[in-house]
């Protein structure tokens, strides 16, 4: 290795590993935001219940 490519490894080294070794872990997560369930969850679940009793009623076998 050029003794020039070595010292610039060098110094990339130490400017960027004390970053590592000091950097401090990521804290707990709090607790999730709860999400309502209301009349929207309704609406799909019957608008896919007669999509599917439409398509089911009226596929001749």
């Amino acid at each position: 290795m050029k003794p020039l490519a070595a010292i610039a490894l060098l110094i990339v080294i130490v400017a960027l590993v004390p970053d590592a070794l000091f950097a401090q872990p990521p804290g707990m997560p709090g607790a999730p935001e709860q999400a309502p369930i209301d009349g929207g969850l309704g609406l799909l679940a019957a608008g896919g219940a007669a999509y599917a009793w439409k398509r089911l009623k009226g596929k001749k076998s």
